[in-house]
């Protein structure tokens, strides 16, 4: 999780894509460089360990956009492959 967020905020759109899982990943994205993140708060986990193949990440993502701050909150699900975890889609709240 705290991986993909520093991708958002060196706007690397590449790394996002390759981090997500092939079953919803779009075929594109294009990255807001307006959009100035500024901190992420893991907020809760489940699942997730060493032994399980799926896991969620809640949190909150801060940002400023046009001078204005906001904040984009999510639970996140995850899938791993192999030794690798993929993003599979949030649900925004």
């Amino acid at each position: 999780m705290r991986s993909r967020y520093s991708a958002f905020v060196v706007l690397d759109p590449g790394y996002l894509l390759r981090t997500w899982h092939a079953s919803t990943r779009p075929k594109s994205m294009d990255l807001d460089p307006d959009m100035q993140w500024r901190r992420l708060d893991i907020l809760a986990t489940g699942s997730g360990g060493p032994l399980d193949s799926t896991g969620t990440v809640e949190f909150a993502a801060h940002y400023r956009l046009d001078g204005e701050r906001g904040v984009q909150r999510e639970v996140s699900s995850f899938v791993r492959e192999g030794r690798r975890w993929f993003y599979v889609d949030g649900d925004v709240g």
